[in-house]
């Protein structure tokens, strides 16, 4: 699938530091999970997701990023296909109808579409002969984003949904949007605004955001996650309370501590400490990205390693925050970390593309 001297350019200390992550992860998810009695159940599952998401890797590292981006339109209308079977074949959990049910695990198609998106968009932009993307090229780009925004956003999952916009705008902004076109944009988002709250969300997802502004006014109900979150970040100190040693995380205050909340937990029994390591690991995951970006040998290299860290960026800082109760709640898990198994293999595939791009710098 690739030649041997590819090898002499791969990035070990990125691969090095995305599977320091998923160590990370699993010991966390053990910790969270140890106080319900399904710690060693859940962290087989998810060490044999990364495992899935190894040779997803592989595959996404192996076969040359060109090539894949010739066949981005039939991963992106695989992916599609995916979306439309769940909304009317998926599994239902927590009110969502998010999964495809697989004989050993269930599978998420959203957590697919960030790569595919990614993909497609830079071979759209790349392909470009104009300095600067046209109204043609954006409105193309759009129309490929919402498609699947839509789909996602009916499951419902907004959360992942809007993890997409980002992808969007990233390829576009480095292929050459004007500011000004960004501005414009903006405009039109402030204006929809009151439009997409009183038509696009349900009244569960009016009433997070309005308990994200005052947890006080439903500390029971919508905001009592917030309020745990909150406490148990706070509850670490500056070296923490050690493994398997906090309260919130431990005796069930803080729910889906193993999923959406697991930096919490990692606050709490870490500390101040273990915060700032884990979050300079993330940080060199990123600044090793840019650089891939900056080093790829040509545009779609750059644009596609753009997308996929826009995305990935996006959902660290988004859980990273909603964590220490600086976001509404969002079912957006901590990418690497956080259980979820769809969400490790999408993630693992996407870093391959990274991989890709690197790897291949000297090629022809």
């Amino acid at each position: 699938m690739f030649e041997r001297r590819l090898y002499l350019h791969m990035d070990w200390l990125l691969l090095g530091a995305v599977y320091l992550l998923c160590a990370i992860g699993l010991v966390m998810i053990y910790s969270a999970s140890s106080a319900s009695g399904a710690s060693s159940r859940l962290v087989f599952t998810q060490a044999m997701a990364a495992v899935l998401g190894t040779l997803a890797l592989l595959v996404c590292l192996g076969i040359d990023y060109r090539s894949l981006a010739d066949r981005s339109h039939v991963i992106y209308g695989a992916i599609i296909l995916l979306l439309v079977y769940v909304l009317i074949f998926g599994v239902v959990r927590g009110g969502g109808r998010r999964w495809i049910s697989l004989p050993w695990f269930n599978l998420q198609p959203s957590e697919f579409m960030k790569a595919g998106l990614a993909l497609v968009l830079a071979r759209l932009f790349g392909d470009s002969r104009n300095r600067t993307p046209t109204a043609r090229d954006l409105a193309i780009g759009g129309a490929l984003t919402a498609l699947p925004l839509v789909l996602i956003a009916r499951e419902p999952d907004l959360g992942t949904a809007v993890t997409l916009v980002p992808v969007l705008l990233a390829i576009a902004f480095v292929a050459g949007m004007r500011l000004k076109v960004a501005g414009i944009l903006l405009a039109v988002a402030v204006v929809a605004a009151p439009v997409a709250w009183n038509v696009a969300l349900k009244d569960y997802q009016r009433g997070r955001i309005l308990t994200f502004v005052n947890p006080s006014r439903d500390p029971l109900g919508a905001g009592y996650q917030q309020i745990q979150a909150r406490i148990t970040v706070g509850a670490g100190g500056l070296w923490g309370k050690g493994l398997m040693k906090g309260t919130q995380g431990q005796q069930g205050f803080l729910p889906v501590a193993h999923n959406d909340f697991i930096f919490s937990v990692l606050a709490e029994e870490f500390g101040f400490v273990g915060v700032l390591s884990v979050l300079g690991l993330y940080a060199f995951v990123v600044f090793r990205t840019v650089e891939t970006a900056r080093l790829a040998r040509d545009r779609l290299g750059t644009l596609l390693v753009v997308g996929v860290l826009a995305s990935f960026t996006f959902q660290v800082i988004y859980n990273v925050s909603m964590s220490a109760g600086l976001a509404p709640v969002k079912g957006l898990t901590l990418p690497l970390m956080s259980y979820g198994g769809s969400s490790v293999i999408a993630t693992l595939a996407g870093f391959g593309l990274v991989l890709n791009v690197r790897m291949r710098r000297f090629t022809n």
